[in-house]
């Protein structure tokens, strides 16, 4: 199994954003401010081409097999995270959308690990681990020690995937009112 990871370009748009819908669910309409499909799509792919929020281009990371995208992970550290949020609400504002603060998603320290999608024909090849493992490796080329992520806490499965990784659970966490679990790896 031949997969390769590089960073994403904005060309990835159309074929990168339904992989991070997948992940995100609901919450990319509270990102957007949309609720049709059509549009969370629209406007997460002129997210995706942008260069100042959390799904950008920049941030993303694509995993390819056999020459298609197999899967994506978008990735930030906790520093970055206020700015990029702010940079989204502002985007929102400008477009007449008044959304509620977005909840933070990390800490500083924390290389974070916003979201992950293995592509539905890819799942069940190693592609998430691989994806898991190149970001270990950047971490440690960009100085962090400390992975994170979140997990909803009803994701059994996910949580389970998680701490087979190494990650733990170290906080419970609150992300658009629902619960989630604050999950560290020290590396």
């Amino acid at each position: 199994m031949n997969v390769h990871i590089r960073p994403a370009q904005p060309t990835d748009a159309d074929k990168a954003v339904p992989l991070i819908i997948d992940a995100i669910g609901d919450i990319a309409n509270r990102l957007t401010g949309e609720t049709e499909e059509e549009k969370v799509t629209e406007r997460l792919r002129e997210l995706f081409k942008r260069t100042d929020n959390r799904h950008s281009y920049l941030y993303t990371y694509i995993a390819e097999m056999n020459d298609k995208m197999a899967g994506i992970m978008v990735l930030y550290t906790g520093e970055d995270a206020p700015i990029l949020d702010r940079n989204l609400s502002t985007w929102l504002m400008e477009r007449g959308i008044h959304t509620p603060k977005i909840d933070a998603e990390s800490l500083p320290g924390e290389l974070y690990i916003d979201t992950v999608c293995i592509d539905p024909s890819f799942r069940g090849k190693g592609i998430g681990t691989q994806l898991f493992t190149f970001t270990e490796e950047l971490a440690k080329q960009k100085g962090y020690a400390k992975l994170a992520l979140n997990v909803e806490t009803q994701k059994e499965p996910a949580i389970r995937l998680y701490k087979r990784l190494g990650y733990e659970i170290v906080s419970p966490w609150t992300i658009i009112g629902e619960p989630f679990h604050h999950m560290v790896k020290h590396i």
